[in-house]
């Protein structure tokens, strides 16, 4: 994972760019809010629209074409995130088809280019269609600190999904935004942990626990933490792969040590259903087996997944129709 691998590219004439940013000075936190939220201006409008109003808080400058594809796809997501807001910052389109001076006077080469303009000047800008999330990031870092919670909560969410798509590197760039702005945030240190045990680096979820305080061990985001270590301890002890383990229990379908050994394996394998599955078989052919093994191990994933994942969601049911049928 890293938290600083940030591209830039140029070009001649009026090109399409996927993934540049590029820095115009620094950054300030005015915050006066704006009546407008969203415009589309002209060249004579320039001045009025973004230079004045930029005096009183941020104004981002969206250069675009109606030709342009990456500016299609940005547009939604820019535009939801300046609504976001709620006027804290403001947003002025420029079609440089009908308007191309100012984008000409600026240098601007390739499209779609969003300049954040503060005071009076320019501030901060990106090129190419970015992710809500990093439009949000972009946002914050012009309009102040990320004080909003319901930004945070955001931001919180989009890191999560990309981690469940597999995006680990994205997902610990925006967590690694959260900690900066909010470094006791127990949701994205237990992001990180997380990340480190979807990369199979144990040590570093060991890291992100081995600094915190016990009323923060006892949180539930920790203590989710923990428990998705414990288990990948457990699948590291076994030794075995799940497809060691499912060859083993092909030749012997009752053994319900390798179908609970096989269920830590899957699940260290992020198969989650199906080893919440084979756990559910070992109840329902062998109750109360093992002292209820397979029942506490089954508790075990849910307190590693959460109670909001959806396989918790769907084993519970399996669970309760399982135990009171």
């Amino acid at each position: 994972m890293s938290n600083d691998e940030y591209g830039f590219g140029g070009g001649s004439g009026y090109t399409t760019n996927q993934s540049a940013n590029v820095s115009f000075g620094e950054n300030k936190t005015p915050s006066t809010k704006s009546e407008t939220p969203i415009k589309d201006i002209s060249t004579a409008e320039f001045s009025s629209q973004v230079i004045q109003a930029s005096m009183q808080g941020p104004v981002l400058v969206d250069f675009w074409a109606p030709w342009c594809e990456p500016c299609k796809q940005l547009a939604p997501a820019l535009e939801k995130a300046v609504a976001d807001t709620k006027g804290k910052v403001r947003l002025v389109k420029m079609d440089i088809d009908k308007h191309p001076e100012v984008a000409g006077q600026m240098g601007i080469q390739s499209i779609p280019a969003v300049v954040a303009f503060v005071d009076g000047k320019p501030a901060d800008a990106f090129m190419g269609a970015k992710t809500e999330s990093e439009i949000r990031e972009f946002i914050g870092k012009i309009a102040g600190p990320l004080d909003d919670g319901d930004q945070m909560e955001t931001l919180l969410e989009d890191a999560k999904k990309l981690a469940e798509q597999g995006n680990i590197q994205e997902a610990g760039r925006i967590y690694g935004h959260i900690l900066t702005a909010e470094p006791t945030n127990l949701q994205a240190i237990a992001g990180v942990g997380h990340l480190y045990l979807s990369e199979g680096n144990l040590d570093g979820a060991r890291g992100v626990m081995a600094n915190l305080d016990d009323e923060q061990l006892a949180s539930s985001e920790i203590t989710s933490l923990k428990s998705a270590l414990d288990l990948a301890e457990q699948a590291e002890a076994l030794g075995k792969t799940s497809s060691d383990l499912q060859s083993k229990l092909d030749a012997k379908p009752n053994d319900p040590q390798l179908k609970l050994d096989l269920a830590i394996a899957l699940n260290a394998a992020h198969q989650k259903e199906e080893a919440a599955d084979h756990l559910l078989e070992i109840m329902k052919q062998k109750p109360g087996w093992n002292d209820d093994a397979a029942r506490v191990q089954l508790l075990q994933f849910f307190d590693a997944w959460g109670m909001s994942d959806e396989i918790t969601i769907s084993a519970r049911r399996k669970l309760s129709s399982l135990l009171f049928s």
